[in-house]
């Protein structure tokens, strides 16, 4: 008789949890489509102390190779004090966010349109014109709105990246439940 290896049962127990990670993702992903403001602060937060456990991190590495580099102390200070402004001031953190998204959604917008353009008479060619139109209207929108409309558009983002990410590790745990279903077949 034939056993289920164990590679299929860690397959399913992944399945199971893919789906309910999934599920909790696309939630968080409504909530921040639904409250844009409260997502965006999250955002700010949360970048904030990646900056704050950077600097610290960066200070011990400086205490424990060499105590004399003044660099890397400027650095850990540099990184710890821009964590505290964005706690302190997160409009000033939600701004400094919205204007990197605006220069990422200008690039994404000149690459897509280049994409675009090198199809020749291609069809899935105005797919990437109309993502580069996309890429250049919420480009736009985000430097013309500083910093109100980079407050919601922010939050707005994260929410629309969580819940299609929720869907993709949805689909990957049913794909994985699937595949487990005709293995002990």
């Amino acid at each position: 008789m034939w056993k289920t290896p164990k590679d299929i049962l860690m397959l399913d127990k992944f399945g199971k949890y893919a789906k309910l990670a999934g599920i909790l993702f696309m939630l968080l992903g409504v909530v921040g489509i639904l409250f844009p403001v409260a997502t965006s602060l999250v955002t700010v937060v949360f970048v904030a102390s990646l900056l704050f456990f950077g600097g610290v991190i960066a200070g011990y590495f400086t205490y424990m190779t060499d105590k004399s580099d003044v660099l890397g102390w400027l650095k850990s200070l540099l990184l710890i004090g821009v964590s505290f402004y964005m706690i302190y001031y997160p409009l000033g953190g939600v701004t400094t966010l919205g204007l990197l998204l605006s220069i990422y959604f200008f690039m994404d917008a000149f690459t897509s349109f280049s994409m675009g353009m090198s199809g020749g008479a291609n069809k899935g060619r105005w797919y990437w014109i109309f993502n580069a139109a996309i890429s250049l209207f919420i480009a736009i929108y985000l430097v013309m709105n500083i910093p109100v409309g980079t407050m919601f558009m922010i939050g707005v983002l994260v929410g629309f990246s969580l819940f299609f990410d929720g869907l993709a590790i949805f689909m990957g745990g049913k794909f994985f439940d699937d595949t487990t279903k005709d293995l002990r077949v």
